[in-house]
């Protein structure tokens, strides 16, 4: 793997890192539907970060994760029960954002962070077994 894709895969993870805590002050304030959409992008720049290290992109978000459930999820890669963390938290966000009257539940979203966690641990362990391990 190249130098640029590294630096790529090291920069996506630090958003998704960056979105995760984001996303437990926002939830903190009880501010449930932004508190959401950050829970929703760590993973899906957890799913970027995936995706660059098989140098694969989509112009949507829908394409990419279809692209991850594609090469990590059908291959056994990354488990069903992990990859439907990010599934469930994309509808529910499109719910939120793009529906009148749809707020998202607190103890839902608390959820959708705590799963956000084991998601992006997941994918940071199939990452350092793709990289040697002095990249962080």
């Amino acid at each position: 793997m190249n130098e640029e894709i590294k630096a790529l895969i090291d920069y996506r993870l630090k958003e998704a890192k960056e979105a995760q805590e984001e996303a437990a002050i926002l939830l903190e304030r009880g501010k449930c539907r932004g508190a959401l959409n950050r829970v929703y992008y760590s993973m899906f720049y957890a799913v970027l970060a995936l995706l660059a290290s098989r140098q694969l992109a989509a112009s949507k978000h829908s394409g990419a994760i279809s692209l991850f459930h594609r090469e990590f999820v059908k291959t056994g890669t990354i488990s069903a029960d992990v990859a439907k963390f990010i599934d469930i938290a994309f509808d529910l966000r499109n719910k939120c954002d793009y529906r009148d009257f749809v707020t998202p539940d607190a103890e839902r979203v608390a959820e959708l962070l705590k799963e956000s966690e084991i998601f992006i641990a997941t994918i940071e362990t199939v990452l350092a077994n793709i990289r040697p391990s002095n990249t962080t």
